[in-house]
């Protein structure tokens, strides 16, 4: 399985590569943003991207923003930068996940098996699990999600679970805790601004599919529920 590893500092590039290694990966290694994009372009074998933020001639935010016009692969961002909102700003772009400078590597080799998991998670052929919950059509099996009209919306893996873990428990209000604990298939932490992102994202592109459909609630000081009618 491919990893893309894009730093501008190359001495994080090859440390992360012997960790990937040692797991069974194939790190692909560039060293600046347009590099990444190259390389996700020509290469479909890549199953996820370690991409930093701040490199020469693109940065990580326009990487990002170009590849989701294109490809729906996993991103974990590696960022110098603490304040909330540059991580913010990560997530909107379209990151699946971001890391702070310094980093434990054993920390973001447990994240990209985290989120290698859920992207690879497949039920079985023999039996599908569709789900159709107001304007939408949810198939766990493939992973597709399609208005009742046919329009198919493009997410990422963390916003199909978001969306398949309220769908198919209607009426349950899950706080952002559970969410991230069943999504992220990670002890929460600080979790709660993550998945607010997460649901702000995937409600846009609800709306913007559906004509303004409002399918996932906010339960105010509680968390989230897709509610049946």
């Amino acid at each position: 399985m491919k990893i893309l590893v894009a730093d501008d500092d190359k001495e994080i590039v090859e440390l992360l590569s012997i960790y990937l290694n040692n797991e069974g990966y194939t790190p692909v290694k560039v060293y600046d943003g347009e590099a990444a994009l190259k390389a996700i372009r020509e290469d479909d074998e890549i199953e996820l991207m370690i991409l930093d933020i701040m490199m020469p001639v693109m940065d990580g935010m326009k990487v990002v923003k170009e590849l989701r016009k294109i490809s729906q692969v996993p991103v974990i961002f590696l960022t110098a930068k603490t304040d909330d909102m540059d991580k913010i700003r990560g997530l909107v772009a379209g990151a699946d996940d971001y890391v702070t400078k310094p980093f434990n590597p054993l920390e973001i080799m447990a994240r990209v098996k985290s989120i290698l998991r859920r992207s690879q998670m497949q039920p079985t052929q023999e039996e599908p699990d569709v789900l159709e919950v107001g304007p939408l059509i949810i198939n766990k099996d493939s992973h597709v999600v399609k208005t009742i009209e046919g329009k198919e919306i493009q997410l990422t893996a963390l916003e199909f679970g978001i969306l398949y873990l309220l769908a198919s428990h209607p009426d349950r209000v899950f706080s952002a805790d559970e969410i991230f604990e069943r999504v992220w298939q990670q002890e929460s932490v600080v979790s709660a601004k993550t998945v607010m992102v997460h649901v702000s994202h995937l409600r846009d592109k609800i709306l913007e599919a559906t004509g303004g459909e409002k399918v996932i609630q906010t339960v105010w000081g509680v968390g989230y529920k897709i509610e049946t009618k």
